[in-house]
């Protein structure tokens, strides 16, 4: 790996020094106040309208979001996900040239039951994202960690998006909205509540402190972490008619997401987990507008022009640089970013380039060729003279080893039983299903690190055991199957 301190053989990275008064390279008349790259040196005005240009420049070059459309917002506090709700309040606004048409909602995740906060601190930030939320005027739900407790086994099931819609072509869509142009009135805006949901029972708090603590390190927890989040938010979004999902994830969050998840095993779903849209879960598709910008163009512009936002800590807040995977490769790309600027847009810009393999219709559309937890493909169904079946078959006798190790052999053949009874009976089953079928590698691995499963909430454990009944039903009656090919 590449050293900050290494000489290359005598070459040296050389940083240039940059004149002061340097002249805006847009207007060539107005004093720079910023300079975003060595070459890149803007005014204050200019900055500004180049900031909002590439906003909307992504969305128009994609054309994913059609007009009338409801788009949920996830806005997390921080300065990305909070410069993404003034770019949508700035294209919605009267005086905008090129006028967003879709319908915003807001979202926020309170995961401080997991992060260890109290429930002063909670009741601090919830207060001080309220009071942005409501100048924007757009409906807002405000979540607790803790209602994935409630939620339905419908949350792991991908829902079926519609081709044929009312809207067939962005340019129709366009016609049709400037034809029909109607805005909400006060009635409406009334009729959207607002969900202000922040009660939640102490029943579902002392759940969620169990399964955190089930879990032995800091890697496992932000992976389940962020898995909890992305099902509230499916949840919330389906319950509201929104069909797209807006992510503040800048670009330097995704290049260290990227090399993140190739080292914790989730090389086959890197194209959704960067891309700028994630169609994983059928009826409602994810959407990152900010993935085009730095964290440093996006703190400077949250700086110069007074946008609120919010520091709430994390999982990894006063952590150290080896306390997880993720945290070691934000170290390490920060600090490799210091001394080398194209670090970042180099991972970036090769994140671009990939794209997931879709599997073939028939299997698509099946709930168990899904993740159980992130829904993506299954990564699993190798060779076996693969390492990874090599692991497993390992895992399988190092455990069939353990169970006879506290079996009882006499007992059973005098007919006395076991005291446990998993051997003497033929119809035993499991209290809890076997998910290592049903999750991918990655998954698999934050599993592997729980120390118990029956902490999972509820929905996940009664899925898997649905999949696995319709699994074996399968099995049962597969001589009468007829094939695909048939």
């Amino acid at each position: 790996m590449c050293q900050v301190e290494e000489d290359y053989n005598g070459l040296e990275c050389k940083q240039e020094k940059i004149p002061l008064n340097r002249k805006c390279v847009k207007c060539k008349e107005g004093t720079a106040v910023l300079i975003i790259r060595v070459s890149d040196a803007f005014c204050r005005s200019c900055f500004k309208e180049y900031f909002i240009h590439k906003f909307r420049a992504m969305l128009g070059k994609n054309r994913v979001i059609f007009p009338q459309e409801k788009v949920l917002l996830a806005v997390s506090g921080g300065a990305a996900s909070c410069s993404m709700l003034s770019q949508v309040l700035e294209g919605l606004s009267r005086d905008a040239p090129k006028k967003l048409r879709f319908m915003p909602g807001i979202i926020y995740i309170d995961d401080g039951g997991a992060c260890g906060r109290s429930e002063e601190e909670r009741r601090r930030s919830i207060d001080q994202l309220k009071s942005v939320f409501t100048q924007t005027g757009f409906p807002y739900f405000i979540v607790p960690l803790e209602q994935v407790f409630g939620l339905p086994t419908s949350v792991l099931v991908p829902g079926v998006s519609d081709p044929d819609q009312s809207n067939p072509s962005y340019k129709q869509a366009v016609d049709q909205f400037i034809r029909d142009r109607q805005k909400l009135n006060e009635e409406e805006v009334a009729r959207l509540s607002v969900e202000d949901s922040v009660l939640y029972s102490p029943e579902h708090n002392l759940a969620l402190e169990r399964l955190f603590s089930s879990l032995k390190t800091l890697t496992a927890k932000e992976d389940m972490l962020q898995t909890l989040r992305l099902h509230l938010i499916l949840h919330v979004a389906r319950e509201n008619g929104f069909s797209k999902v807006m992510m503040g994830e800048s670009c330097s969050r995704l290049a260290v997401r990227l090399l993140s998840n190739i080292a914790l095993g989730r090389g086959a779903a890197l194209a959704s987990d960067t891309g700028f849209s994630d169609p994983r879960y059928g009826d409602v598709v994810i959407v990152r507008p900010m993935r085009d910008y730095s964290s440093k163009e996006i703190a400077a512009y949250c700086r110069m022009f007074h946008v609120p936002s919010a520091f709430i800590p994390g999982l990894d807040t006063k952590t150290h640089d080896k306390a997880s995977i993720q945290r070691l490769t934000e170290s390490f790309v920060t600090n490799l970013q210091a001394d080398f600027p194209s670090t970042v847009s180099t991972i970036y810009r090769t994140s671009e380039k990939l794209h997931t393999v879709k599997p073939s219709q028939s299997h698509d559309t099946e709930p168990a060729s899904k993740c159980l937890l992130c829904l993506c493909a299954l990564d699993t169904d190798m060779d076996k003279a693969s390492a990874f079946h090599a692991t497993l078959v390992s895992e399988r006798l190092s455990q069939i080893k353990l169970q006879d190790a506290s079996h009882d052999a006499r007992r059973c053949s005098e007919g006395q039983g076991c005291g446990t009874g998993r051997c003497c009976s033929s119809n035993w089953l499991p209290a809890h299903p076997d998910l290592k079928t049903l999750l991918c590698y990655s998954c698999g691995l934050t599993i592997k690190d729980m120390g118990a499963v029956d902490t999972l909430p509820p929905y996940i454990i009664t899925e898997a055991e649905n999949r696995q009944k319709r699994s074996l039903m399968k099995r049962e009656i597969s001589e009468y199957l007829l094939e695909d090919d048939d």
